[in-house]
């Protein structure tokens, strides 16, 4: 294994401390390690990494109670939801102590880092979204999926694509996995309460210049 160097910067690596070399088979500190460097050391990198505006803004979440979608096509409204809830699921390996998966909300995907209101980002993000034209999408990539046929999902209202060449059709809805739909239909009854209780906090702020994107964003969360 070649050092990573100086030139490198490192989050969660063990090293030895009298070599100072990286143990990268070192999962005591935890299993989720970064290491960032040079954009010159990428062969092929594009400098100045500078390009056109996305025609497509893909948002991910680890949805580890298999009740949302591989893949969701959303409308402006949903992206804004979704964006601002900034979901996942806290899973073994992530985080430490984490055994079991757990639900977690984070605005922005990053309330921790951000330093204005969330509702200031996702009105930024939204005018630039609509200046664009650029599609909103949940978990999985796009560009491949804007003519394929889709259909509305319970609760959340996400389209989702009924068919994509070379996968298997019932993976695409996430009941298709569940042997017990009584149950599907709880978790995701559940999921949806705890998306409306975590968007509690931002209901009362007023996004875009009339506020307008206000009532459009509550309206594109979940139904119960």
């Amino acid at each position: 294994m070649v050092s990573a160097g100086a030139w490198d910067g490192l989050e969660n690596v063990v090293f030895d401390g009298h070599t100072r070399e990286e143990e990268y088979s070192d999962k005591s500190v935890t299993e989720n390690t970064r290491a960032a460097y040079p954009i010159e050391f990428i062969p092929n990198a594009k400098i100045p990494c500078v390009g056109p505006h996305p025609k497509n803004v893909i948002l991910l979440a680890c949805d580890a109670f298999c009740v949302l979608p591989p893949v969701s096509k959303m409308n402006l409204a949903q992206t804004m939801y979704h964006f601002i809830s900034g979901y996942t699921a806290l899973v073994a390996g992530t985080e430490d102590g984490t055994k079991e998966p757990t639900t977690t909300f984070s605005a922005c995907f990053g309330a921790a880092f951000i330093m204005l209101h969330p509702t200031k980002y996702v009105a930024m993000l939204a005018e630039k979204m609509k200046t664009q034209g650029a599609t909103g999408w949940l978990v999985n990539t796009g560009w491949e999926l804007l003519n394929a046929k889709y259909k509305k999902t319970d609760i959340f209202g996400f389209e989702i694509p009924t068919e994509i060449e070379g996968i298997p059709s019932e993976i695409l809805d996430p009941v298709n996995s569940w042997s017990d739909k009584k149950a599907h239909k709880e978790t995701l009854l559940k999921m949806g309460g705890l998306f409306k209780k975590n968007f509690e906090t931002f209901a009362n702020h007023k996004i875009g210049v009339d506020g307008k994107l206000t009532e459009e964003i509550l309206a594109a969360g979940p139904i119960l």
